[in-house]
């Protein structure tokens, strides 16, 4: 039976902190919220309700949070029903706060920790067995308010009863989508979109030597396929370089040894110069694509042409019409339909082949690219577009392995992993309603 959550204490007022107490207290929640210092948490607080899109819609809500430090409040946490942990992502900062928190909660409290990527077994390693009973990961995507997709990832301890808990909460009393995640490197939406845009820089270098431009790129995997508008390098740019470098780094610590996602765990070359000089993105004033203003008050966009190593006027790309379909995009054999296959369909194979290391079902997979990178179709549901049997006679021409689902789907006997009616081909071979 889950437990309610009323009062909830969020640790670390940064980006994450601060989004995941406003949310709390915009559902009626009383909130803690403590940084290392109480200015820190107070200046959080202030920001809430300020800029375009405010964090606090309602600025009633602000009434709802108290701000501390860890320092001097952290004994506060007693009376909460759910202390979320949302501090930097540091193993060992995560796991010192953690054992402080411990002796302090309440009988019945849950425990979260906001990660992107660390193993909860990881942080968790060596403390008490009440707190890995206790205890999940709600891996929120940023930003909080905005983005449907919450990652919900038990411990090997964790309770059927915590984890009913969160997900009752962050469904019904939040609003997010919550998918079931396991307790693998970068869960299900980091590790497959991680793999997508690593992957998708080094592959892109390809590209660009049979003759591709980089606004070409972003458009071939955009529109056809049903992924955002800014494609690969526009999303980068709004991540951060960085970002993406720490991203890498993380994996090629925690990946499986033979993970095809290690071959890209480093930027390529021209990447890494970026890197380097602080050309991060939008952030830093630019990174593949930059704004400039003209003297007349409009804005000209700029691409930084990996080719030549220098700015130039962005293109605008009108896509052909074999080339607007996915399917007959993949099938071309020219510079572009090589491309999209090599990029999407490696990436498609690799979520293929992650069942069920990291979550039990495809439904799971497919809401967490939807709802954590607002694709339209999660990888699954573009298997069922492009033919699961056309995308595997491929690979059998080509000599490769099919992945662990698309042989399954071949082994059941069964065209598609999904009916018209939105059942699923489960592991057991049975058709399943989505739920």
């Amino acid at each position: 039976m889950a437990r309610r959550i009323d009062a909830v204490a969020v640790l670390g007022a940064g980006t994450m902190g601060s989004g995941i107490a406003a949310l709390c207290a915009e559902a009626g929640c009383r909130v803690l919220l403590l940084d290392v210092t109480r200015d820190a948490a107070d200046r959080a607080l202030a920001r809430m309700t300020t800029g375009r899109a405010p964090l606090l819609g309602d600025p009633a809500s602000a009434a709802r949070i108290a701000t501390g430090s860890f320092e001097s409040d952290l004994a506060k946490i007693g009376d909460h029903d759910w202390i979320c942990e949302a501090v930097i992502e540091d193993l060992a900062t995560k796991r010192a706060l953690l054992a402080q928190i411990e002796p302090l909660r309440r009988a019945g409290s849950v425990v979260s920790s906001n990660t992107s990527g660390i193993p909860l077994r990881a942080i968790t390693d060596g403390l008490p067995e009440r707190l890995r009973q206790d205890i999940a990961v709600t891996h929120f995507f940023n930003p909080v308010k905005v983005m449907k997709l919450a990652e919900l990832v038990p411990g090997a301890a964790t309770t059927p009863e915590v984890l009913e808990t969160f997900t009752v909460f962050l469904a019904d009393r939040l609003g997010k989508g919550v998918v079931h995640a396991k307790d693998t490197v970068n869960f299900i939406g980091n590790r497959i979109g991680c793999f997508w845009m690593l992957s998708g820089l080094h592959k892109a270098e390809a590209a660009l030597a049979e003759g591709l431009a980089m606004e070409e790129i972003d458009a071939l995997i955009a529109r056809p396929f049903g992924i955002p508008s800014t494609g690969l390098f526009g999303l980068i740019d709004l991540i951060g370089l960085d970002v993406m470098d720490l991203v890498g780094k993380n994996l090629a610590a925690n990946l499986p040894p033979g993970d095809p996602g290690l071959a890209y765990t480093r930027l390529p070359a021209a990447a890494q110069a970026m890197l380097e000089r602080a050309q991060l993105g939008r952030k830093t004033g630019g990174g593949f694509y930059r704004l400039l203003q003209r003297d007349d008050g409009t804005r000209a966009k700029e691409t930084f042409d990996l080719v030549i190593g220098s700015w130039r006027p962005s293109r605008t790309v009108e896509l052909d019409a074999r080339h607007q379909d996915a399917a007959s995009l993949i099938s071309g054999t020219d510079p572009a339909g090589r491309f999209a296959w090599d990029l999407m369909g490696g990436t498609l194979c690799y979520a293929a082949d992650l069942i069920p290391e990291i979550a039990d079902d495809i439904v799971n997979v497919d809401r967490a690219l939807r709802w954590g990178f607002n694709w339209a179709k999660g990888p699954f549901e573009l298997l069922d577009a492009l033919g699961p049997r056309r995308v595997a006679e491929r690979l059998d021409a080509e000599g490769r392995p099919l992945p662990r689902m698309l042989q399954f789907l071949r082994t059941a006997g069964a065209e598609r992993f999904y009916q018209g009616d939105g059942r699923h081909l489960g592991l057991d071979g049975a058709w399943h309603d989505p739920g």
